[in-house]
């Protein structure tokens, strides 16, 4: 399946077609919706925070606040779906964290909050990608860094097992 198939003319994706990009499930699935997509260049994503998110049951029972980690990862997973539209054959890849860098946490997300995740494509080679993203609450940098990560062939991680 290549990224055309699904994108619909806007660069816009609903949940189903995501679920098409991104091997993550519940409760690790961080991304709701893409609202742009230029392959390439960027992709400008959503990320609904609910009350109900797994991880609120302990971070912080009394003042509920999402992990900068998974904030970081929502933009991760923005990223990796920029990139499956980016590069050849995506069903045959798998996009792995490999480095993160220059991450500033800027203000707490809270259960309400909308995350719009903001990723550009700073340097892509075959195997290697180098991000830079963001994610925003009300037009509020909530955090920002930069991210690398690497291609892999699926085949050959399933083959690792």
């Amino acid at each position: 399946m290549s990224g055309a198939e699904v994108r619909t003319a806007s660069g816009s994706m609903d949940i189903q077609q995501i679920l098409k990009f991104l091997p993550h499930r519940y409760p690790f699935l961080m991304v709701d919706r893409v609202l742009e997509l230029q392959p390439g260049k960027s992709i400008v994503a959503l990320k609904n925070v609910t009350y109900n998110e797994a991880f609120f049951q302990g971070h912080f029972p009394g003042f509920k606040v999402m992990p900068g980690v998974l904030i970081i990862e929502a933009v991760a997973q923005a990223g990796g779906i920029l990139l499956f539209h980016s590069i050849p054959d995506p069903q045959t890849k798998l996009v792995l964290l490999s480095k993160i860098d220059k991450a500033k946490f800027r203000r707490t997300v809270v259960p309400g909050d909308q995350l719009r995740l903001e990723a550009e494509i700073i340097k892509l080679k075959s195997r290697f990608c180098h991000l830079k993203g963001k994610a925003l609450v009300d037009g509020e940098v909530a955090v920002e860094g930069e991210i690398m990560a690497f291609v892999v062939d699926a085949e050959e991680m399933n083959a690792s097992k």
